[in-house]
């Protein structure tokens, strides 16, 4: 899809089932999703209408969602509020836009040097992190859900070469979340923004770098056209979760078949938009760099040690924060990450490893 296609593209919501029997209509729930993305943005703008669609169908047309773009109803960083507030019934967005509401919502998102798209999944259902963030949204009269993950994300679009960690300071740099303080403790003058104005800050020169998604996204952005050096891996963002929040009233008005329909709407979701990304990235980035002239490289390693020394400083804030929930939770995802830190060299990194050697296969 073009970038002018879906950042022209207007509202248009699921369409409403027709039924003849009034009193089965009396029990339809007709709900307004705010999403914090253009309409059908390639990956979340999809992933959203995704969303929409299957809860519509998995409760048998008993809610009807209707999906409302960012700023159709309200701005896309404005849906938390929105919809723990009654505006909207539920939201389509990322926990990383949330650190203001509390510090501890970013980690149920993504986490420099932290959890894989598996792993985050892993935490919240194995792990206790879904009691954690229940609790945690509860405070905003919200019930959170993952839906999807966005799988490792790229370290950004740069105008000029990464040799050094002096070449990062003083440099304005879209991000968000987590890894925004983990640039800042690197002296970054690091923006919050949409993907959108990230596209328009670099072209006008308030940005000289800044990092979005990954390449089926960043692609359609078009920010390409501008910056030509594109950076891996992410370690600000392993993966990149996204989640549905329910405002908390009507979803305890739900009788409990319906409450299991919104659950399994989000959960049968996450791999579905994981595995999608993945796909769509590979394809991507073949394209980015055969046809657009984009130039992929990998952070030098002594950049990353600097990162990693800055994520640990990030981390540490978190443990001596002086919400008790905010520790918690902070303790529940190292015990989630040291597990899996101990495992992983003999799972998934075993099978890359071994994937990389040199044999004849293909």
């Amino acid at each position: 899809m073009k970038r002018r296609d879906f950042l022209k593209a207007g509202a248009a919501g699921a369409a409403a089932t027709a039924l003849a029997s009034p009193a089965i209509a009396q029990d339809i729930r007709q709900w307004q999703m705010v999403t914090a993305w253009p309409k059908n943005l390639p990956g979340p703008g999809i992933a959203a209408q995704m969303l929409a669609d299957r809860i519509t169908s998995l409760s048998g047309g008993r809610i009807e969602v209707k999906l409302f773009a960012a700023g159709e109803i309200v701005p896309g960083r404005g849906v938390f509020d929105a919809v723990g507030q009654g505006t909207a019934d539920l939201y389509h967005a990322v926990p990383a836009y949330w650190g203001s509401k509390s510090k501890g919502i970013l980690l149920f998102g993504s986490q420099p040097f932290g959890l894989t798209a598996p792993e985050q999944a892993g935490w919240l259902i194995h792990g206790g992190g879904q009691t954690l963030y229940d609790e945690m949204y509860a405070r905003f009269n919200l019930k959170p859900f993952l839906c999807g993950n966005s799988g490792p994300q790229w370290a950004g679009w740069f105008r000029n070469e990464i040799n050094t960690v002096d070449d990062l300071r003083g440099l304005k740099f879209r991000t968000t979340g987590l890894a925004s303080e983990m640039c800042a403790k690197l002296g970054m003058a690091v923006q919050a923004m949409s993907g959108p104005a990230m596209f328009q800050a670099l072209q006008s020169g308030a940005l000289d770098a800044g990092e979005f998604i990954g390449p089926w996204t960043d692609s359609a952005l078009g920010y390409y056209q501008i910056a030509k050096n594109y950076y891996w891996p992410g370690v600000g963002e392993p993966s990149s979760a996204e989640e549905c929040a329910v405002n908390l009233d009507a979803y305890n008005a739900l009788p409990d078949d319906l409450k299991q329909a919104v659950a399994q709407a989000c959960a049968s979701l996450y791999n579905d938009v994981l595995t999608e990304y993945n796909t769509k990235h590979a394809q991507a980035l073949s394209q980015l760099v055969a046809e657009h002239d984009v130039v992929v490289r990998k952070l030098p390693d002594d950049v990353m040690v600097a990162m990693g020394n800055a994520a640990g400083e990030v981390i540490a804030d978190l443990r001596n924060d002086g919400d008790d929930l905010v520790k918690k939770t902070t303790e529940s995802f190292l015990a989630y990450r040291k597990l899996m830190r101990e495992y992983m060299p003999y799972a998934d990194n075993g099978q890359m490893n071994a994937r990389a050697l040199s044999y004849q296969y293909d």
